[in-house]
C-alpha cells in the first residue's frame, strides 16, 4: 500500500474512497461530518472518486435496475438517509463515470468546490432523482456554486480531467481498494503503511481508529448550533441532525418544525423523510 502524501501540517491525513452513486457512501453523510465537526482539527480528507468496474458503464438491462432500485430503498430504510430507488425504474443512469468526470471539472477549481459538488450530485440524485449525466444539470449545480461557468465546461472535456479521475482509479488500485465506501487513515510518521477500513461502521468505530493513529486522547470539539450547523452545509438531513446531535428523529422533527413555524428554515420532504436548510430571503 502506499504511503501518505502530505497535503496539510494536520497530524492524520485521511483518504476517502466514494462511489457517488453507492448509496452507503450516501448513508455515511451523517457520520463524516460529525467526524469532521468533532475532530476536523486533527486530520483532513482526500477524496477518491472510485467505483467498480462493473458500474462505470451500466448495463440497460431492466434486472440489473431492479437490483439497484432495491439496494437503494434498503439503505435508505436502514440508514435513514432518504433515496429514491425508483430513479432506476424512470430514469436510470447509464454512464456514471461522467459523474465522476464533473465532480473532477469542479475541484479544477479548488479542492472545497469539488466536495460542494459531490455533495450536489448526491442531493440530486438520491433525493431529486435527476440524470446528473446531463451538461443542463451539472452546469446547474456549478451555477448554485458559483463556479466559474466557462472554467467547469471547459474542463469537463479536457484530457486533464479525465486524468485526474483515472489517477483516483490508479490510487484505488494501489491501495487494494474494491468497494465502497471505505477509509484508509494515515498518521504523520511518513514510514507507516495506511490502516484500512471498509463500508459503514458506527461512529465510535472511526473516533477509535482516529485516536489509534494519534497514538493520543482525542479533545472534541464544541458543535455548533443547529442554526449555524444549516448555514456551514446548507441542505442538511433528519437523520444527520439526529447523529451529530445524537437526538432521536422524532425529537429532531419536532425541533426542526418549531424553528420551522418561526419561519428560520425550510423543509423539503424527500421519500423516506425531511431535509431542512435555512429559510432563504
Amino acid at each position: 500500500m502506499r504511503k501518505r502524501e502530505k497535503f496539510t501540517s494536520k497530524p492524520v491525513e485521511l483518504y476517502y474512497f466514494i462511489d457517488p452513486i453507492n448509496p452507503e457512501c450516501w448513508s455515511l453523510e451523517p457520520i463524516l461530518k460529525k467526524l469532521t465537526l468533532e475532530y476536523g482539527g486533527y486530520f483532513s480528507i482526500v477524496r477518491v472518486l472510485t467505483s467498480r468496474l462493473s458500474h462505470l458503464n451500466l448495463s440497460s438491462q431492466r434486472s440489473s435496475h431492479l437490483a439497484l432500485w432495491q439496494r437503494w430503498e434498503e439503505v435508505a430504510l436502514q440508514s435513514g438517509m432518504s433515496c429514491d430507488g425508483t430513479l432506476w425504474l424512470e430514469n436510470p443512469i447509464l454512464e456514471p463515470y461522467k459523474i465522476s468526470i464533473a465532480i473532477k471539472a469542479a475541484t479544477m477549481q479548488n479542492r472545497r468546490a469539488g466536495a460542494e459538488f459531490l455533495r450536489k450530485i448526491q442531493e440530486a440524485l438520491f433525493i431529486e432523482k435527476k440524470d446528473v449525466t446531463l451538461p443542463k444539470n451539472l452546469l446547474a449545480i456549478a451555477k448554485e456554486l458559483n463556479l466559474d461557468e466557462s472554467e467547469f465546461l471547459k474542463d469537463l472535456a479536457s484530457d486533464a480531467t479525465a486524468k485526474a479521475f483515472q489517477n483516483d482509479l490508479d490510487i484505488s488500485a494501489e491501495m487494494f481498494v474494491e468497494e465502497t465506501p471505505a477509509f484508509v487513515f494515515f498518521n504523520n510518521q511518513p514510514e507507516d503503511e495506511g490502516l484500512k477500513i471498509t463500508g459503514v461502521y458506527s461512529y465510535g468505530v472511526y473516533e477509535q481508529i482516529l485516536q489509534e493513529c494519534l497514538g493520543t486522547p482525542l479533545n472534541k470539539a464544541e458543535l455548533p448550533t443547529i442554526l449555524d450547523f444549516l448555514k456551514r452545509y446548507d441542505l442538511v438531513a433528519s437523520q444527520e441532525i439526529s447523529v451529530i446531535y445524537q437526538m432521536d428523529v422524532t425529537q429532531v422533527n419536532k425541533r426542526m418544525h418549531e424553528l420551522l413555524l418561526a419561519q428560520k428554515v425550510e423543509k423539503i420532504t424527500a421519500k423516506h423523510g425531511y431535509f431542512w436548510r435555512l429559510k432563504r430571503l
